[in-house]
């Protein structure tokens, strides 16, 4: 086996002869104790204490004005993207190397997808690939900036922190200001996660973070929307409580609204995941620094460490192989030997949903597709 030192390394790391998952949620603090209580005040839907105070929580950590919690990241983008007025007459910038859910959101709104590409380093969107594109295909109309092959507004850019690793943010929001085109961050993989002292999410119009069972912390689902607009957060809280207008006992409803709400019991797990987080990114960061000096000594094997100026999360930590075949042997052993990796996500351009997407030149995107794999990034003992 070409790759069992590295194998074995990670086994010791985890201290364990049991299979080892890529990243498994961890209860460290007060989740049953929380969840016990919600239970017991009977408020286990999307009206609770705990829902306010995980928004609260989750806003101050981030430094954002606003959050609104959501049933998961993908409802919260989906949302986020509505809010800026994304819809049928628009198209949405966003990567190609990136989760479903990032298209996903934006097909919800019946929009269309464009792909740039990414930098190798963040493996986040490019704003050089952005600006060529920008200068290129689209025009300033009315005041929008609009594709000059199909005539749609670009509705929105939709960068995505690729495992937790900001992209350069900054230089995309000075991008998006210039155009007129409203930013709005996929950060469902970084909370925890600064660039040039600023955490991830706040640098656009609105944001979206997710907290899946698989994220840094979780709330078994959910999702949050952050912003500092104040109208936006108000108006985000309505569509995702189904447009409801408050009133004591009478529903009526102003408008087609979602049932996105996050759940009070989902909710306790947040608090008590929230409190611990600190911990959580300590013990991540050192994980990944033990891996950074393991593969040091491994010149086939590159790990990917936190851009410049960022502080990253290192939520899913991954590796660089040597090309597709090396990618291919160490996934197989690795898996075979109850390791769990994966490659990184097949390009959304080759899918075929988005296969007819107008995309820029994606050199970085398709190398770095053939040639990275994460591995496990869990809380460790």
């Amino acid at each position: 086996m070409k790759y069992r030192d590295t194998i074995e390394f990670i086994r010791s790391l985890y201290d364990t002869n049991d299979f080892i998952p890529l990243h498994a949620p961890v209860f460290l603090g007060n989740e049953k104790a929380y969840l016990n209580e919600c239970i017991d005040s009977t408020f286990v839907s999307s009206v609770g204490k705990f829902v306010d105070r995980f928004e609260a929580m989750v806003a101050e950590f981030t430094g954002a004005k606003y959050a609104v919690a959501t049933v998961n990241g993908t409802a919260a983008l989906h949302v986020a993207l509505k809010l800026v007025g994304v819809d049928e007459r628009c198209e949405v910038i966003t990567q190609p190397l990136t989760f479903i859910a990032t298209c996903n959101a934006i097909s919800y709104c019946n929009a269309k997808p464009l792909f740039v590409d990414v930098d190798r380093e963040t493996m986040g969107l490019s704003p050089e690939s952005l600006e060529a594109f920008l200068k290129e295909h689209t025009t300033m109309r009315n005041g929008s900036c609009v594709n000059k092959t199909t005539g749609k507004k670009i509705g929105a850019v939709v960068p995505m922190h690729t495992f937790g690793h900001p992209c350069r943010i900054d230089l995309i929001a000075e991008i998006c200001e210039r155009y007129r085109i409203p930013l709005v961050e996929d950060a469902a993989e970084s909370l925890g996660s600064w660039y040039k002292g600023r955490h991830t999410g706040t640098f656009g119009t609105i944001a979206a973070f997710s907290f899946n069972g698989n994220k840094t912390i979780t709330t078994g689902g959910g999702g949050m929307i952050v912003t500092d607009d104040e109208a936006l957060a108000r108006r985000a809280k309505h569509i995702t409580t189904t447009a409801k207008v408050p009133h004591p006992y009478e529903y009526i409803h102003d408008e087609i609204g979602y049932n996105y709400r996050l759940p009070n019991l989902n909710a306790a797990l947040g608090c008590a995941q929230m409190e611990k987080l600190e911990e959580i990114l300590a013990n991540k960061r050192q994980t990944a620094e033990t891996y950074r000096k393991h593969f040091s000594q491994k010149p086939e094997i590159a790990f990917v460490g936190e851009p410049e100026n960022a502080k990253s999360n290192y939520w899913l930590n991954a590796v660089v192989l040597e090309n597709s075949d090396a990618r291919d042997a160490f996934l197989k052993e690795s898996n075979d030997a109850g390791v769990m990796t994966r490659p990184i996500w097949r390009l959304m351009n080759r899918l075929a949903m988005f296969e007819e997407a107008q995309c820029a030149p994606l050199e970085n995107a398709q190398w770095l597709e053939e040639r990275v794999v994460n591995i496990p990034s869990g809380v460790r003992p």
